[in-house]
């Protein structure tokens, strides 16, 4: 009986033991297949996309056909004027207003952790508001506040002998980068916050019995132990430095010195408004790697420091 008994039980935990692979498949498959048709599948048509050229034959009034060019797109986008200024303006806006909108959303985050501060719903909630803000209307809004004829803001300033242009050619960078700043902040300092607030209180109170101050707390306890949410929000703000695109795009309504190449995602959508569609591709592969460099090569060198 003993003997008998045994193989049986053996076969049953061997059939009950482990996922079957068709319940795994059941599990995956509502995340695959979406993945698979709006990620994977137009990433894959914008790369072949950007390999093919149009050709001509008997001339230039001849018939086009479209042919692999390999990476004759790519060649042509690096050797395009407007597309390295582009890419050299965003780079400088990148290197300007991610470090001062992340810097604001921390010190916004330590300020709103302070027990010293009074009424912190109110204050975190007036932070975040203006991320409920579409960007659109963001962007719209302040251009009401930047034009020179309709902005009460540029109205005072003049009365008080100030004559500001936020829309001038040396200006117009750093308005957009304003709008992005104020859009975005608040998002990031509700990421932080987040992570201050898992924070075991066991660690202030030890630094205060050391005789630690409010100022040496946050400094060197808060923000080490939240560096992986500050790396996070940093990679998200690469990432959407590099899709700018809203905020230049309504500010060129009013000013002249916007062009449709201002930032690379506008030159992308001038090009295809040009029924250049392999270029264009050419160029939102080019944005979409140097995002995946920069974004990946940043998480390296920071990982180890931050505890990821």
């Amino acid at each position: 009986m003993t003997g008998t008994a045994r193989p049986a039980m053996g076969r049953r935990r061997h059939r009950g033991g482990g996922p079957r692979a068709g319940t795994i498949a059941a599990f995956l498959t509502p995340f695959f297949v979406p993945f698979a048709l709006f990620y994977l599948l137009p990433v894959g048509y914008a790369i072949w996309q950007s390999t093919q050229v149009v050709r001509r034959t008997g001339g230039q009034y001849g018939d086009s056909y479209t042919a692999f060019g390999g990476f004759e797109q790519y060649v042509k986008a690096f050797q395009d004027n407007e597309f390295l200024a582009s890419i050299g303006r965003i780079a400088l806006f990148g290197i300007v207003q991610v470090p001062v909108m992340l810097f604001l959303a921390l010190v916004m985050a330590l300020l709103l952790d302070t027990p010293l501060l009074k009424g912190k719903a109110f204050f975190r909630i007036a932070a975040f508001m203006p991320y409920a803000v579409p960007g659109v209307i963001a962007a719209i809004m302040w251009s009401f506040l930047y034009s020179p004829q309709l902005s009460p803001v540029v109205d005072l300033l003049q009365k008080l002998g100030f004559h500001p242009d936020f829309l001038g050619p040396g200006a117009v960078l750093w308005s957009a980068a304003n709008v992005s700043t104020w859009l975005w902040t608040g998002y990031n300092m509700l990421i932080m916050f987040s992570a201050l607030q898992s924070i075991p209180q066991e660690h202030y109170e030890a630094a205060k019995i050391d005789g630690a101050s409010n100022w040496s707390i946050a400094w060197k306890i808060k923000v080490p132990i939240i560096a992986p949410s500050i790396v996070l929000t940093t990679v998200f703000s690469i990432i959407g430095t590099l899709q700018l695109y809203a905020e230049p795009a309504v500010l060129r309504q009013i000013s002249s010195n916007i062009s449709s190449t201002f930032t690379p995602n506008m030159l992308a959508y001038a090009v295809a408004s040009g029924n250049n569609y392999q270029q264009a591709a050419a160029v939102s592969v080019i944005i979409a790697a140097i995002t995946f460099v920069l974004s990946f090569g940043f998480m390296k060198l920071t990982s180890k420091r931050a505890g990821l």
